[in-house]
């Protein structure tokens, strides 16, 4: 019998920055070119677990930080869960790790945490891979827009509706043809996390401080324009939140991006489209060796 893939060896590892202790796995070779994957919320860097198994034999080395608040990451009393704040935790991060240069794949929250890292230390970064991460105002749908503007009496109640049960299979399940092909896995391990002390203060913070990233946009559609680095896009064209005239947006600053939308899939991509999506994947990273 033929073995088509090797099945990689996976790290979980921590590291210390600026108080907060860095939960990140990784795999692949450790002199190997680095592909920084960012989760979004209200997952972590379990979200890529699957992915990083379908890259087995990947000459990459693949490093999956849980972000500030999320999984397995812890931070001191008193941190500002916002995203300037996480920026800065993850670019700490990459220095702790001395990971000088690295292609970028970022999805939902990542995306404003991993664009400004990219405006921040163009130099560093190889190629960029976006799933379901807006950097457009075309991109985003009613409901993301009235999301980021919750800022009246009462709103709080309606963000701490996106951290129960029912909010979080949501985000799974909308948008999905085939809601079988999502593990039941995924949310109840988010809700696990959500549940822990801090976490859901952490987790509206930072839903009120979205809006904080739309002044953003010109900066990093100015870097996408300038960088002219290897670009992929793979959206689910389900997203309640993000909408798939943001995938084509991309191709305004990077005219050259490799755009794919999935009409049968939902915010979360990966959790039903990996057989389409890690072949992709694979095909780009040979062009940031």
């Amino acid at each position: 019998m033929t073995v088509r893939r090797t099945i990689p060896t996976i790290r979980h590892r921590s590291v210390d920055v600026d108080s907060v202790r860095v939960a990140y796995r990784e795999s692949g070779p450790a002199d190997g070119p680095v592909l920084l994957l960012l989760h979004g919320f209200p997952t972590a860097s379990h979200q890529f677990a699957r992915l990083m198994d379908a890259l087995g034999d990947t000459p990459h080395r693949l490093i999956a930080p849980d972000l500030p608040g999320f999984g397995h990451t812890t931070t001191p009393a008193g941190f500002t869960h916002t995203f300037d704040r996480l920026a800065d935790i993850v670019e700490g991060f990459t220095d702790a790790l001395a990971l000088d240069r690295y292609a970028l794949y970022v999805f939902d929250f990542g995306a404003p945490v991993g664009l400004r890292l990219a405006t921040r230390r163009p130099d560093r970064i190889t190629g960029l891979i976006v799933q379901n991460g807006n950097a457009y105002d075309e991109g985003l749908s009613d409901a993301a827009r009235e999301f980021a503007g919750l800022h009246r009496p009462g709103d709080e109640e309606r963000v701490r509706g996106l951290f129960t049960p029912e909010g979080t299979r949501f985000q799974y399940e909308t948008g999905v043809a085939d809601t079988t092909l999502i593990s039941p896995d995924s949310w109840t391990l988010d809700l696990h996390h959500l549940d822990r002390p801090g976490r859901t203060d952490a987790q509206a913070d930072l839903a009120f401080d979205y809006a904080s990233n739309f002044a953003h946009y010109p900066a990093w559609q100015a870097w996408l324009r300038a960088a002219r680095i290897p670009v992929l896009v793979v959206w689910g064209a389900g997203d309640p939140f993000f909408t798939p005239a943001g995938a084509k947006a991309y191709l305004r600053d990077a005219p050259d991006a490799e755009v794919h939308i999935f009409e049968d899939a939902g915010h979360f991509a990966l959790e039903t489209h990996l057989p389409q999506i890690a072949p992709l994947i694979e095909a780009f990273l040979t062009k940031v060796q």
